[in-house]
């Protein structure tokens, strides 16, 4: 999806109807972020490992991004995996494959770079499917990479997410979305288009 007002939640419910196979899911509870734990490579390196053994030459490119991603910074305690197939609207070419080893297709987003979301079978996880070269998943490498070479920007990250999950949301993806702004704030740092990036 891309960012839309976290706070309407009326065109939350509309467009999650639209892109969550099996309807959309209200949070049970508050968003609950968890300091860093040093096992979530570990966990992420199992998936990459579970994918790669169902899918074979078709991964294209396979990365552990998201939070957990980030030695030291809190998280949501999920695995983000970014994988490319060649073409990700071709869901016959790697979904039933997937859905062998347990995963389950859960969002479907056509107009949003033909993004795909599998939930992992026993680990927290969603694997984010994407076709070969797509330019999202560039840029979450380069979010992830700056993150983790930045303290300054790794902190104050760290202090919007946690102001963030403090308030009440519907849905997770409203969360996510309230993001938006500190996330493109440390983005033009990263991409060169502010002149003082934060040490």
């Amino acid at each position: 999806m891309t960012p839309r007002d976290p706070d309407d939640v009326a065109a939350y419910d509309r467009e999650l109807a639209e892109v969550t196979i099996g309807g959309p899911r209200p949070l049970a509870g508050p968003v609950g972020i968890h300091d860093y734990d040093p096992d979530w490579p570990r966990l992420y390196e199992r998936e990459e490992e579970r994918i790669r053994a169902a899918l074979g030459h078709r991964v294209i490119r396979i990365e552990h991004v998201g939070s957990t991603s980030v030695p030291g910074l809190p998280a949501k305690p999920l695995i983000d995996v970014a994988l490319e197939v060649l073409d990700s609207a071709d869901e016959a070419a790697y979904v039933t494959a997937l859905e062998a080893t347990g995963y389950i297709l859960r969002i479907r987003e056509p107009d949003w770079f033909e993004h795909r979301l599998l939930k992992g079978p026993d680990t927290n996880a969603n694997v984010h499917v994407f076709s070969a070269g797509c330019e999202e998943v560039d840029r979450m490498l380069l979010f992830r990479d700056w993150l983790r070479g930045n303290a300054g920007d790794r902190e104050l990250y760290a202090a919007k997410k946690r102001e963030l999950a403090g308030r009440e949301w519907k849905y997770m993806q409203q969360y996510a979305d309230a993001k938006t702004a500190v996330v493109d704030e440390i983005m033009a740092r990263a991409t060169g288009e502010e002149p003082n990036p934060r040490r």
